[in-house]
């Protein structure tokens, strides 16, 4: 709750500030000026303590809002806190608000304290925050509703409130710090209310604020219909219907849904590369209400969520183009922010043309991929951004893109190909779980072939293929849920081989040349075949079809 404190030769009030002193109750009647036996006024020193957020990354930050109004021969409104530029602009805007919504603008000396002093500031939350201290500080209000609230909100001039990002994340710590309630703007309320356990109270206006904390207005929490907003917000118009032909490569994202695999598709420009990409969504499981969470935080924090959408109702898909920079893809900055694969989280990555991205911009990579989150380090502090996501690359066979197109004659040197193909490294390579040759389609193909399985087919094979992940996975509660997932001990674990599969898979080894890394892999992309089949056993012809998706080892990139 907000805090009052007060300091003058005749303080009431208990140790907690939630009683005003006889000062105070002056100033409301009018009173405050009034004049000491000397015939001089009594100089007042007033503090209100507030509670806010900022927000450090994806996370939110506790801010203690401090304001101290005291009478001095030279006005003047300081804030410190090491608050950035945005944050200080605020007081301008906040002084305009409290008079445009009817109050007075203390004119005496004002030192508002952001703190911790030694956490930067960089957000437009504190306007509400500290318009209601200045106003509590000034002896104009005195909040009378007990409990323990924060207050996020940036003010209009007018004295209105408008939305702010981050919002989900201040609600998420609001619940963690055991709040009994959040002030937020009436935009931002159903985003913060999709939040269990905690009471969500919208304002639309500085005075409505102000109505609230004084017990003179009533107001419910804000109420949310999770399944409702899931129902509303989960349909996709794609649909693998769509696409005819291309079977292997919709057998191969099927692999891929199922256990979580990355791949990586290469042919001929226009075979349906970008097609099958974005309808690998629309196969993978729903978003859990947990995923769900995860995922709107970081949309919420980058101001990424439509309007009226208060949470993510379907996994996402991202499809950054080929320019983007480092900080852009995996995150950065300063403070450090998320990026595309951060806002892939639980979804999709697509990658088109994947050898015209700067070879270090993939290089980085490497190690969201293994691991499923990012660590972006900078001089006072790190920040760890969640990154797991499923990557769909698709490439053209050569700079032209009809080297493998039987219509097409290819112009490309050998040299250019291969430095063509150079652009995507080995240990990149390597980290890729399936790669699929996406052919040219015939004309008959096109024309007369019937529309293929619907996405609801491939997903109810997917549901029943994951479903045996969780099973088997269930016991080992800090491990994985999918197969694409799983660590060296439990490759060896749950995916042991009978000697005519193993003798397959050293074949491959041997002939194709196969790194640890890449042996792990096949295994990997096996046991999700077999869990397709409903098998427990990892049989000789799983093995094999693995085997067959890592055929651009030795045909392209050897």
């Amino acid at each position: 709750m907000p805090q009052f404190r007060h300091s003058t030769r005749r303080a009431i009030g208990d140790q907690h500030g939630n009683v005003l002193n006889s000062t105070v109750r002056d100033r409301l009647e009018g009173n405050a000026a009034r004049p000491s036996p000397s015939g001089c006024s009594e100089r007042r020193t007033m503090l209100a303590k507030l509670f806010s957020y900022t927000l450090i990354g994806i996370d939110a930050t506790p801010v203690e809002v401090e304001v101290d109004v005291s009478a001095s021969s030279m006005p003047k409104t300081v804030l410190v806190g090491l608050a950035e530029a945005a944050v200080k602009e605020s007081t301008h805007r906040v002084e305009r608000a409290i008079v445009n919504s009817g109050y007075r603008r203390p004119v005496d000396r004002v030192v508002i304290n952001l703190a911790p002093a030694d956490l930067k500031k960089d957000a437009n939350g504190f306007d509400l925050p500290i318009a209601l201290g200045l106003l509590l500080a000034s002896g104009q209000v005195a909040f009378d509703r007990t409990g323990n609230y924060a207050i996020v909100g940036e003010l209009a001039l007018t004295g209105d409130t408008r939305p702010i990002k981050g919002i989900l994340a201040m609600a998420l710590r609001a619940v963690s710090e055991g709040r009994d309630g959040l002030l937020v703007p009436t935009a931002n309320a159903a985003e913060a209310a999709v939040v269990e356990g905690l009471n969500v109270f919208p304002v639309g206006s500085l005075a409505e604020a102000v109505g609230f904390l004084t017990g003179q207005l009533d107001m419910d929490p804000e109420a949310v219909d999770l399944d409702e907003l899931f129902a509303q917000h989960s349909h996709m118009e794609e649909d693998f219907v769509d696409v005819k032909g291309q079977d292997y490569a919709k057998r191969a994202l099927l692999i891929a849904a199922a256990g979580s695999h990355n791949v990586l598709m290469i042919g001929p420009p226009g075979t349906g590369k970008t097609l099958l990409a974005k309808r690998l969504p629309t196969i993978l499981p729903p978003l859990t209400p947990a995923e769900s969470l995860e995922t709107s935080r970081i949309y919420s924090v980058m101001g990424l969520l439509k309007p009226g959408q208060a949470l993510m109702a379907v996994r996402p898909f991202r499809p950054p183009h080929h320019s983007v920079s480092d900080a852009g893809l995996v995150g950065g900055g300063s403070p450090p922010q998320p990026g595309e694969i951060s806002l892939a989280h639980k979804g999709v990555l697509f990658l088109d043309e994947m050898p015209e991205f700067n070879r270090k911009t993939l290089e980085v990579l490497r190690q969201p991929l293994e691991e499923g989150k990012v660590t972006i380090s900078r001089a006072l502090r790190s920040s760890t951004f969640p990154a797991e996501f499923i990557l769909v690359a698709a490439m053209n066979p050569c700079p032209c893109g009809y080297r493998s197109d039987p219509r097409r004659a290819c112009s490309c040197t050998p040299p250019q190909v291969e430095k063509y193909l150079s652009r995507i490294s080995g240990p990149l390579l390597d980290r890729i779980d399936l790669h699929v040759e996406v052919p040219a389609v015939p004309f008959t193909q096109l024309a007369e072939m019937p529309p293929g399985p619907p996405s609801s087919e491939f997903r109810a094979q997917v549901l029943e293929a994951r479903a045996r992940q969780t099973k088997r996975f269930g016991a080992h509660a800090h491990g994985p849920t999918v197969n694409g997932r799983m660590t060296p001990r439990q490759v060896r674990k749950f995916c042991t081989l009978k000697p005519e599969a193993m003798s397959i898979l050293k074949a491959a080894m041997e002939e194709l040349g196969l790194s640890a890394r890449a042996h792990d892999k096949v295994l990997r992309v096996a046991r999700t075949i077999a869990d397709l089949e409903g098998s427990d056993e990892i049989k000789p012809q799983h093995i094999a079809e693995a085997v067959g998706y890592r055929s651009l080892d030795r045909s392209v990139w050897m």
